[in-house]
């Protein structure tokens, strides 16, 4: 059974989105504002649609990676090189309120439906352009993906171990946090802007710039002349207080004791009362981080759990995420979806981040067939079943049997 979250009225509630991205940036965008109650419309080419459809392992016959990104979506299969497919496409625009492609800068325009061309049809759409680098500059139209993002904006050599090699990241940050998030912030300033001017706005989302506002904490060391380093700073693994140990059953504990009543709340616990002053003494910190590694190291991640929990010292378990979604939080808070697409076939899909007076989004639509949609809204664009089926021939369409 699906659980579909809040029932009663969406924040987005009328706000109609065509969504022309692939891959993960923009579908992770669009499927958030779908799920906060907007009508999101996923133009794919007639060919094959999103290549995510085929990154398995495949549930329902579809790639389990784009099931995560494109629930509570409509597909519509358009081949926009096409006269016929641009013209559904402003036809769809006219009653649009925001698009969103991920091509690299000047595609769009090149096809026809760049922004100047959607606005001369629709002054109040928000157009919002995902791209690695920018629509401007030496670097527009160069190729990248997650890990050049994090490179050139400095995020990665951030992470080098105390060698200094990089270490690589688990998830996409550059495609998530500096695109998907970022643009679901951009829309929504435009939108509200638009509320007061009643005009639309040109959206220029750049990944790499998007991950400025990770870099606020490292970045005020620069003021000192210094770059910031693992296991220099307060935490980045300098300070015994906030650090990651390993247990005696080799799992591991964070400790996040950062301000002095947490540290000396975790000193006072494991018996040593005595290393409250040396929080963040320069000269016993090696000393200090060895002798917690041997404490955390006598016992198993279980006793330590147990420990804390009645202890308010900001230390949690690390879990893998099998173990995340099993736990009590993710549970309580309905973190993940559970959904029975079939008779023997059941999937997880990560849930609603926001709660709004109390109630999460809704997952309304299972993820759309390729082309699932096509004939509907070409329907309530006003095209008769005659002229759609000879677009079908054309392949200016894609209906799926």
């Amino acid at each position: 059974m699906i659980e579909t979250g809040n029932e009663n009225r969406l924040p987005l509630e009328g706000l109609l989105v065509i969504d022309l991205s692939r891959l993960l940036p923009g579908p992770l965008c669009t499927m958030l504002l779908g799920d906060y109650g907007a009508e999101v419309i996923k133009i794919e080419d007639v060919e094959a649609g999103d290549p995510t459809r085929f990154v398995g392992p495949l549930i329902d016959g579809t790639g389990s990676f784009f099931r995560q990104l494109n629930r509570n979506k409509k597909s519509l299969a358009l081949n926009l090189k096409s006269s016929e497919g641009r013209k559904v496409l402003e036809k769809l625009a006219k009653r649009a309120d925001v698009l969103v492609e991920g091509f690299r800068p000047g595609v769009m325009s090149r096809l026809g439906v760049g922004y100047d061309s959607i606005k001369s049809i629709n002054p109040r759409i928000v157009y919002v352009s995902i791209s690695g680098y920018g629509q401007q500059g030496a670097y527009r139209e160069r190729a990248g993906h997650d890990i050049n993002y994090t490179a050139l904006s400095g995020l990665l050599d951030l992470s080098a171990a105390k060698d200094g090699v990089p270490i690589m990241p688990a998830v996409q940050i550059a495609d998530i946090a500096g695109g998907s998030l970022m643009a679901v912030n951009g829309i929504m300033f435009a939108l509200y802007e638009r509320s007061i001017s009643g005009k639309g706005s040109y959206v220029d989302l750049a990944m790499t710039r998007g991950l400025l506002p990770w870099l606020v904490y490292a970045a005020s060391s620069l003021q000192d002349d210094e770059l910031p380093r693992r296991k220099q700073g307060h935490i980045t693994g300098a300070y015994a207080c906030y650090n990651i140990y390993e247990t005696a059953d080799q799992k591991y504990m964070s400790l996040g004791a950062l301000e002095p009543v947490f540290w000396q709340r975790f000193c006072e616990s494991v018996g040593k009362p005595e290393w409250t002053p040396l929080q963040f003494d320069s000269e016993s910190r090696e000393k200090l981080i060895y002798e917690v590694k041997l404490i955390f190291k006598s016992k198993s991640r279980k006793y330590w759990i147990e420990h804390f929990t009645a202890v308010d010292a900001c230390c949690e378990p690390v879990l893998n995420l099998s173990e995340a979604v099993n736990h009590e939080i993710s549970r309580e808070g309905r973190y993940w979806l559970e959904n029975n697409i079939g008779e023997d076939e059941n999937e997880l899909l990560t849930g609603f981040p926001i709660l709004f007076n109390g109630c999460a989004g809704s997952m309304r639509m299972q993820p759309p067939c390729h082309g699932q949609h096509t004939r509907d809204i070409l329907k309530e664009l006003g095209y008769s079943d005659e002229v759609i089926a000879k677009m079908a021939e054309k392949r200016s369409i894609f209906i799926p049997h």
